[in-house]
């Protein structure tokens, strides 16, 4: 059986639940000499919450991505906190649709593929630690980018109703919190929806770019809660013969 715990999170997972534990028996032993029974036991309880929490932030639950080829998928957990139409001049060339995801210390932290995708170019880029809700976050803050054209599939019927511009960004922002950004994909790499790829430690921003398109349609409001790998952010409704594309799988 898999332990549901990441493997970006060492050495965090194994250093933190030592040290509290080592902390909670120091105490126990000699805490009575320094101070009365209540602070003890007041002091033993936070630091069993702390020990509990250090191990959940690390957490990898299983997820079953949608096995639907017309979906971009929420490549973090979290709260949807911004949903605009910008210039994205650098990879997507053109009009895109950026979707806003804001991590708090208690989700999952695992980043994910939005879709069946090839990685064609990562641009980690120094800077500050605002609050990851600020909307200057996403442009002042450390974050790394990965550029990824998803596999395009047509219909059957039609090979035009293949989506117009495969192009897609996902960026991972820091926040005042998080300050180590994790990236495990490399350039050249295919990674399949819903495929771990990094994580972002102690609370941070994720950001999805595509190509701004008739036939794309937004699946998430501002303020709606979403499962990396799971959650559709937006759909590619219809192809050019106005049947959903489809790659034939059931």
């Amino acid at each position: 059986m898999r332990i549901p715990l990441t493997k970006y999170g060492l050495p965090e997972v194994a250093a933190y639940p030592v040290g509290v534990a080592a902390l909670m028996a120091g105490i126990g032993l000699w805490g009575h000499i320094f101070s009365p029974v209540w602070a003890i036991v007041a002091a033993e309880g936070g630091l069993a919450l702390a020990l509990v929490w250090s191990l959940m932030f690390f957490r990898d639950p299983y997820r079953e991505p949608p096995r639907d080829p017309g979906l971009w998928l929420a490549p973090a957990d979290g709260k949807i906190v911004g949903i605009e139409r910008v210039d994205e001049p650098d990879f997507i060339a053109g009009p895109a649709l950026r979707i806003s995801i804001f991590l708090s210390v208690f989700n999952t932290h695992i980043n994910r593929s939005p879709c069946d995708a090839k990685v064609e170019k990562i641009t980690y880029r120094r800077g500050k630690f605002l609050n990851a809700l600020n909307p200057l976050a996403g442009k002042i803050n450390e974050s790394n980018t990965i550029a990824m054209v998803r596999a395009n599939r047509a219909s059957g019927r039609n090979p035009q109703s293949a989506i117009l511009n495969p192009r897609l960004v996902v960026r991972q922002i820091s926040g005042a919190i998080a300050r180590r950004i994790v990236c495990a994909a490399r350039e050249g790499q295919q990674l399949a929806g819903g495929e771990r790829f990094g994580m972002i430690k102690f609370g941070s921003r994720t950001e999805l770019y595509i190509a701004a398109d008739e036939h794309v349609e937004c699946a998430v409001r501002i303020g709606d809660r979403v499962k990396a790998g799971v959650t559709p952010l937006a759909r590619y409704r219809m192809g050019d013969d106005g049947q959903q594309i489809s790659d034939g799988r059931p």
